[in-house]
């Protein structure tokens, strides 16, 4: 059974990622992108999917781990009866080829010491042919080989289809390993220095950590964010995945189970704002450039999420072979959400390219002839029903907060018109479509029996993203109806303290059996909504209640489970890093320079 989500850290390089687990074996990774099949699934699986461990003879889990300061190095300890051993996992930022790397390091002691790789290409499916070439032990199957050697010299042997070394370290010896992905029909591949690729990495990482602004009281925690945030970026194309992950269950043995390996347009809005905040502009040009290149072309064609190079094709299919999560099927890879009508995309586009301009990136001609056809568009099609922010595999609604972003599209847009008077536009017609959704959304998606906005029209059912009106200036923090619908969500969407979207179990809402956790981001919301609405000490405090439940290197999933304890969804979810890098933003200030 694959360990509690909590129990894995990330390391990775800018274009993919691993989970390194507390026992040392990393049971997932992608390569070369964060889309590609996995070559290590036993995180879906077992170990016969693919994993590489590392560790003390007769082991279990670590003494201790951490990250080495402000990097995406992990340091992995164990303590034995014979000595003390450290193994530092991390991946450079690639040249060409994809590295993980593995130093073990003796600290006190001598440390009897085994590894086990296990490579299975296409999901944990292929069992890939084994041979050497130039001291390194290649493993080839179809486009793929992956190229493992260590220095010194570690003599490896193999064993029901597994690579295996038995070797020992005492204190002040290192073994580096280094395994390299490259396309099969490579004939050699370069040497890396493994010890020289780890102080070239924490000085990369250290040299990105020292940019960051924020100086508030939670700088430790934001600074682990931002560094995730960065770790989930596809550098070539600047796009930030969801998640490093796919398929890790809402539900434990339920079928609410997703690829998240790729990019969402609502993240935009808030992804700009925690970087921008955090002093990080060249990563917030970057995202801006991705999401203009993505949307590009026909306005009815806009999705709501794209690959990680701005890819359109998302097809979504199941994995039979893996067993799932803690036997949570089906594994799906791809997103057919991605071809589902949701009309908060084009508020949440308007919002991000409004806000890149307010901090001073500049707006091309293009991007500007871009957001007026969006809203040309969106002032056609405001009216209809939609999937919205949650994705439901239901009937469409007319979601409210699907309305709310229209009527931020329709403001970004008159706001930037006002500021910039010589742009082209209908401001007049945009003016308009802002009064008359406001209108609607006063009129059909409050309920004033009870005070509180609903998730859709006609409907008594509540949503979390309703929590965000005040924030996107829909209505001011101090209106009755803000309030009245902050308390209803906190008391009828209350999990264990936390705050769920919406009710699953509401009949027809999702289309999909079962339940999920609390959600993260959502319950971040909550703290934004509570500071924003004049109730700051208890707004720290489920901040502060949010923060406990990181792992124990500072990342999040998706969701928590507070009867199991446990964390759900896939991860690291970097729409959980975005809410907490924003809460805390909203409660010490933009710069953290207030109390």
């Amino acid at each position: 059974m694959a360990a509690p989500i909590e129990d894995y850290a990330i390391i990775g390089d800018l274009q993919t990622a691993a989970l390194v687990g507390r026992d040392g074996s990393i049971d997932w990774l992608c390569l070369p992108r964060f889309d590609s099949g996995a070559c290590f699934a036993a995180l879906l699986g077992d170990r016969d999917n693919g994993r590489w461990r590392i560790a003390p003879v007769n082991s279990g889990h670590c003494a201790s781990r951490s990250y080495r300061g402000d990097t995406l190095v992990l340091d992995t300890v164990w303590e034995t009866p014979s000595g003390t051993v450290r193994v530092t996992d991390f991946m450079p930022q690639r040249d060409k080829a994809p590295d993980v790397i593995r130093v073990v390091e003796g600290i006190s002691g001598e440390v009897a010491m085994h590894t086990e790789l296990v490579l299975r290409f296409d999901y944990g499916n292929v069992v890939p042919w084994m041979r050497r070439v130039d001291g390194h032990h290649v493993a080839t199957a179809g486009p793929d080989s992956a190229w493992l050697r260590s220095t010194p010299n570690v003599p490896m042997y193999g064993k029901d289809m597994r690579t295996h070394a038995d070797f020992t370290v005492s204190a002040g010896e290192r073994v580096g390993f280094v395994l390299t992905w490259n396309v099969s029909h490579a004939r050699h591949l370069r040497k890396v220095d493994p010890f020289a690729a780890l102080d070239t990495c924490l000085k990369d990482w250290e040299s990105w950590s020292a940019q960051c602004r924020y100086e508030g009281p939670w700088r430790d925690a934001v600074l682990r964010s931002l560094i995730t945030l960065k770790a989930l970026t596809y550098a070539p194309s600047g796009g930030i995945a969801a998640a490093a992950t796919t398929s890790l269950p809402e539900e434990i043995g339920g079928v609410r189970n997703w690829d998240y390996r790729y990019c969402w347009l609502r993240d935009a809005a808030l992804t700009l704002n925690a970087l921008i905040a955090g002093g990080y502009l060249d990563e917030a040009r970057a995202w801006r450039d991705w999401l203009l290149r993505a949307v590009a072309g026909d306005p009815a064609d806009l999705q709501i999420m794209y690959g990680i190079a701005g890819e359109r094709r998302l097809p979504e299919y199941e994995v039979p072979w893996l067993a799932g999560y803690q036997g949570s099927a089906p594994v799906r890879i791809g997103n057919a959400a991605a071809g589902q009508l949701q009309l908060d995309v084009y508020g949440e586009v308007m919002d991000s390219l409004f806000l890149a301009g307010e901090q001073g990136l500049a707006t091309e001609s293009h991007a500007w002839n871009l957001q007026r056809s969006l809203m040309d568009f969106l002032e056609s099609k405001w009216r209809e029903p939609d999937e919205g922010l949650w994705e439901v595999r239901g009937p469409r609604r007319h979601f409210v907060h699907s309305k709310v972003m229209a009527w931020v599209a329709a403001d970004r847009a008159v706001r930037t018109m006002e500021s910039r008077p010589k742009l082209r536009g209908d401001v007049d017609k945009w003016r308009a479509m802002r009064d008359q959704v406001h209108a609607e959304v006063c009129a059909k998606g409050y309920d004033a029996d009870r005070n509180t906005f609903t998730q859709s029209y006609g409907s008594r059912e509540l949503d979390a993203a309703t929590l965000l009106i005040p924030q996107v200036g829909f209505l001011p923090p101090d209106d009755p109806r803000v309030a009245g619908t902050v308390e209803a969500v906190r008391a009828e969407l209350d999990l264990g303290g936390f705050v769920r979207r919406y009710s699953p179990e509401a009949a027809g809402v999702d289309g999909l059996p079962g339940t999920e956790g609390a959600f993260l981001a959502c319950s971040f919301w909550m703290v934004d909504a509570l500071h924003t609405t004049g109730r700051p000490d208890e707004a720290k405090e489920l901040f502060e209640k949010l923060l406990s439940l990181r792992n124990d290197v500072g990342l999040l999933a998706e969701e928590w489970d507070p009867v199991a304890g446990r964390q759900l969804g896939n991860f690291p979810q970097a729409f959980s890093h975005i809410g907490l890098v924003n809460s805390a933003l909203t409660l010490t200030g933009r710069t953290g320079d207030t109390a």
